[in-house]
């Protein structure tokens, strides 16, 4: 048993119908270099031996009457892995068929009275080049609550083998249930968390405003004009209250060609600036094509793993995150890669002083539920200047095969949760010596999501071109 954060708890209480807060996406393999098929069984086997890997597979929510304090992961004396299995015939469709079975799975709640995971198995792929003729997909929901985007792709890893070969079957090791902890045992705990938040907000309050202080006088004018970028992004139409449907949309870029330009753009541009850079010129070039004023840079939540600093557990969340600019308002593309360099740069500095886990272990979750709450009912987002337009986060992944029971993983389109206020999120991931671009759109709020992926590509050739142009001169 253990209690979730606050960052966990928030996850929770932020779902709504409209706003499920899961992650996970849509995996495809290719199963042709096994000498049968694999099938739906074989799959549960294959899964009921790795459970041990990861302890959200059979833990469920425990939580105290009104919410007095944050839930508590326990364990499932119920559990049963064929309530969080289904299969499902594709009988021939291709991939517009498959991403559509994704979306509305991905827009579907997962039920909070057992462990907060699901995985839809789907075979019976047509002729499409887009899928392996002899292959299956896994859908993936795993909730926010229990792993964010880093964890998540250990967690994968974990699951997925490293060679083709399929290792001897071992016998996992015994799992039996600890019982759940006594009621009044989590109230008493819970009257002493209230006790301590008042002091923990007036320590936090006082190491941020030190922290903003001493980097403002520092770096004085850098630090103003950094803060005036971020603090208040312009309204764009995307930046609205959700409607229920999703759509996942992706294209990948190979890892050696960003390499090669991100050292040709300067020796001190990260591949994470790139990343932003490339999405920038994009999401530019998409909005005007859809007549949305450009004038103002949009700005962009950057989710950073903490996790290497904070070993605390090997799942849930760990992260910190900071608001960077996107220079959108600069022409040039490559220019407007250095440019968010000396952004990020500068907003490191923020993210120390108010890390994401630091702020929520202090604010209770429940406050911050409630003010979404009415953020939405009243369609704040729809009136309001939002705080950012977007996150995008960019996550580093295996760059060798990965294979399931000798089936290749061949492409995974990953998926973020949307909240009111930004119906779109872009997840950058490599796999294999590539970079995957993800988008999670809310179709009502971005239409022509497709366009938006196939500008990725039109971007990384824009600033190549900028590149080999500055060059020349």
């Amino acid at each position: 048993m253990h209690q979730l954060n606050e960052l966990d708890a928030s996850f929770l209480f932020l779902e709504s119908e409209t706003t499920p807060m899961h992650i996970g996406g849509v995996y495809i393999f290719d199963a042709s270099e096994r000498e049968k098929a694999l099938t739906f069984d074989d799959f549960r086997d294959y899964l009921n031996h790795r459970l041990h890997l990861a302890g959200f597979f059979r833990q469920k929510l425990m939580t105290l009457p009104f919410n007095l304090d944050r839930p508590y992961w326990i364990d499932d004396p119920d559990f049963d892995i064929n309530r969080h299995l289904e299969s499902v015939d594709l009988q021939g469709g291709g991939y517009d068929a498959l991403m559509d079975l994704a979306g509305e799975r991905l827009a579907t709640l997962l039920p909070r009275t057992r462990p907060l995971w699901q995985v839809t198995w789907i075979d019976g792929f047509g002729r499409d080049s887009l899928l392996p003729v002899d292959g299956f997909a896994l859908v993936v929901r795993v909730h926010h609550a229990a792993v964010d985007a880093f964890s998540g792709e250990e967690v994968m890893g974990k699951l997925l083998e490293y060679t083709p070969d399929t290792p001897t079957k071992t016998r996992p090791p015994a799992w039996q249930p600890e019982p759940a902890p006594r009621a009044e045992q989590l109230l008493t705990r819970a009257s002493l968390n209230l006790l301590r938040k008042p002091f923990q907000f007036m320590t936090l309050t006082q190491s941020t405003m030190t922290a903003a202080l001493r980097d403002l006088l520092e770096h004085p004018i850098g630090r103003l004009r950094a803060a005036r970028d971020v603090l208040g992004a312009p309204r764009t139409p995307f930046n609205r209250n959700l409607t229920e449907r999703r759509r996942l949309h992706n294209t990948s870029i190979d890892l050696a060609r960003l390499k090669t330009l991100k050292a040709a753009i300067g020796p001190d541009i990260s591949l994470n600036d790139l990343v932003l850079g490339i999405c920038a010129e994009a999401l530019n070039r998409y909005m005007v094509s859809h007549g949305i004023d450009t004038r103002e840079s949009l700005v962009a939540l950057t989710p950073v793993s903490v996790r290497s600093r904070s070993l605390r557990q090997p799942t849930g969340n760990q992260m910190s995150a900071m608001l960077v600019s996107l220079a959108t308002d600069e022409p040039d593309p490559a220019r407007r890669v250095a440019r968010i360099r000396d952004n990020t740069r500068t907003s490191e500095n923020y993210r120390e002083a108010i890390a994401a886990d630091r702020l929520t272990e202090r604010l209770p979750s429940t406050l911050v539920a409630l003010s979404t709450r009415l953020y939405s009912e009243f369609h704040l987002a729809q009136h309001y200047q939002p705080a950012f337009n977007l996150p995008i986060t960019n996550v580093p992944g295996p760059q060798v095969p990965l294979y399931l029971k000798g089936a290749r993983l061949v492409h995974q389109i990953n998926s973020a949760p949307l909240f009111h206020g930004a119906g779109l999120a872009i997840l950058a991931q490599s796999y294999a010596g590539a970079v995957h671009v993800n988008l999670t759109t809310c179709p009502d709020l971005v239409p022509d999501g497709e366009q938006l992926a196939e500008l990725i590509e039109t971007a990384v050739e824009a600033i190549e071109a900028n590149v080999m142009a500055g060059m020349d001169k």
